[in-house]
């Protein structure tokens, strides 16, 4: 429970970050920017990899960017979804989406261990960085 709400804290903060700097992309509420990092994080989940599979043959041949036209779309149908929640057009949806890319990326790496789990990044194990070998010599 804990890794879904740090996951939509995250969400919910790139939202906002593209809604910030990108113009035509806004928000009235703050229930409109929970109610629509929300159903973004779902669509993500549930929709995009599907959607993923069916334009595999167009993200080969355009090298990956166009999942940032899939993402692009997903982010107007949230826009659809969600009325107080207002994206202008493509291009804002396409810009939007690659700053919530963005952000995401950068805030997801300071909650993600190299095990992959989900938790606050506080300490390192040693505080040089360096760990110990448990090791012997042989002659």
């Amino acid at each position: 429970m804990q890794a879904f709400l740090i996951r939509w804290l995250i969400t919910t903060l790139a939202v906002m970050a593209a809604a910030w700097v990108v113009p035509g992309i806004s928000y009235s509420t703050t229930g409109a920017l929970l109610g629509a990092s929300l159903l973004l994080g779902i669509i993500n989940a549930l929709v995009r990899p599907v959607l993923l599979l069916l334009s595999l043959p167009f993200i080969i041949v355009t090298m990956g960017l166009f999942i940032f036209v899939v993402n692009a779309l997903l982010l107007m149908l949230v826009s659809a979804v969600v009325p107080p929640f207002h994206v202008e057009g493509f291009w804002p949806a396409f810009f939007g989406a690659i700053l919530i890319s963005l952000v995401s990326w950068i805030l997801s790496s300071l909650f993600r261990t190299s095990d992959g789990r989900v938790r606050l990044i506080t300490h390192h194990e040693s505080p040089h960085g360096i760990k110990r070998a448990n090791a012997r010599v042989v002659e």
